[in-house]
């Protein structure tokens, strides 16, 4: 038995999502699809709802879109409600159904077994998921906010004490630069301790919780790029943080008439980066899309590697979305040969060609259903 982040994980079992039903989802105005266990392949040319389909199943893990913020702008257009609902069953039969209602101007309704969550939060991790799409470009090209996206994403599903940590310290920080931008005043510096004094303490946990996390990563990481680039690069991830200068609250205090200057704080876990080398150097700078394209899926199955260890005891669900694009065949197939390994449970994978989803099937055992997308339409 081995405990991490807090919590103990045995051997993993799975989650399989047998049922989707979508209205009024970005462009899917209807759709019932039977999912199969294994693989579900999902073909058709751009623009016609395949990346769509897989971010309800991401919405449905985690209560968002994996691409905005804003849960008004899934609604279909000209619609003013969408609903999504999902049948899942567990290894032992036992079923799970989750249902997402969302009215514009209204808050979202999340349900398990037809019981409402009192907050979000309490979902989150039942259903752990990784998702590999082309909008994962923006972690090596992004600011650093992509890459702590990146690390609280995946802590979150498995620590649920971690996303109330996120919570009270941004509260935290909103708090101490509103104070910090008041003018014609200075600032009550009991109150703006105060301020300081959560931040620091929140601070300090979910910097331990990151640092944790990216101490785990890094040897399956690299063990999964060797094998996709066949040992033609080393790759390395370097957290930084300004917790590792010294206690948080004297780092944060430090600076405190600077701050006040610019009008918000210059030092805290907000500002923390995880570096992304590609033979000692930033791959930002050095990679090529080959081999920047390896990167990210290297990163993302081994994050889905830690999920599974960790959290719910669950084997996550994995979304791979036009992954293949501006790899060489070499790669593609190690990719392949990964995905079909025994440690991975139900995927979703979505292309334009249909070659490369018959070379996965012809590798990979077992059952499989493939759909071919058109106009936000479905058929088998």
């Amino acid at each position: 038995m081995i405990q991490y982040l807090g919590l103990f994980y045995y051997l993993c079992t799975e989650m399989i999502l047998k049922r989707l039903s979508i209205l009024n989802y970005k462009n899917i105005a209807q759709a019932d699809l039977e999912l199969s266990a294994g693989i579900n392949c999902l073909i058709g040319h751009n623009g016609e709802g395949k990346t769509n389909l897989l971010d309800a199943i991401y919405f449905l893990s985690m209560c968002k879109s994996s691409t905005t913020n804003i849960d008004s702008t899934c609604v279909r257009h000209g619609q003013d409600y969408m609903v999504l609902q999902g049948l899942y069953e567990r290894e032992d039969g036992t079923p799970e159904e989750i249902y997402c209602g969302l009215k514009t101007g209204q808050k979202k309704v999340f349900r398990r077994s037809k019981k409402a969550y009192k907050r979000l939060a309490e979902h989150i991790g039942l259903i752990p998921i990784v998702v590999v799409s082309p909008d994962d470009s923006s972690l090596i090209a992004g600011g650093s906010e992509e890459r702590r996206r990146f690390l609280d994403i995946v802590i979150s599903q498995c620590e649920p004490a971690y996303i109330d940590s996120l919570m009270r310290y941004n509260k935290a920080l909103q708090q101490r630069n509103a104070m910090l931008k008041m003018e014609g005043v200075e600032p009550d510096p009991e109150v703006i301790a105060l301020w300081e004094g959560l931040m620091a303490k929140e601070g300090e946990f979910i910097y331990h919780r990151r640092t944790e996390y990216v101490e785990r990563l890094i040897p399956t990481f690299q063990r999964y790029y060797s094998t996709i680039s066949q040992g033609a690069e080393e790759v390395g991830l370097h957290y930084v943080s300004h917790a590792q200068r010294g206690p948080l609250l004297d780092v944060i205090q430090r600076d405190r008439q600077r701050d006040r200057a610019v009008g918000y704080s210059l030092h805290g876990i907000h500002k923390d980066e995880l570096e992304m080398t590609l033979g000692g150097f930033p791959i930002k700078r050095e990679g090529s899309q080959g081999q920047n394209k390896s990167y990210l899926i290297a990163l993302k199955l081994s994050q889905f590697d830690f999920l599974r260890r960790t959290g719910s005891n669950t084997t996550p669900i994995l979304l791979l979305d036009d992954i293949f694009d501006k790899l060489d065949a070499t790669r593609v197939e190690q990719i392949v040969r990964l995905v079909s390994g025994e440690d991975f449970g139900q995927i979703f994978i979505t292309d334009t060609n249909r070659d490369h989803l018959d070379q996965i099937l012809r590798l990979v055992p077992g059952n499989h259903r493939m759909f071919h997308v058109e106009k936000g339409q479905f058929e088998p």
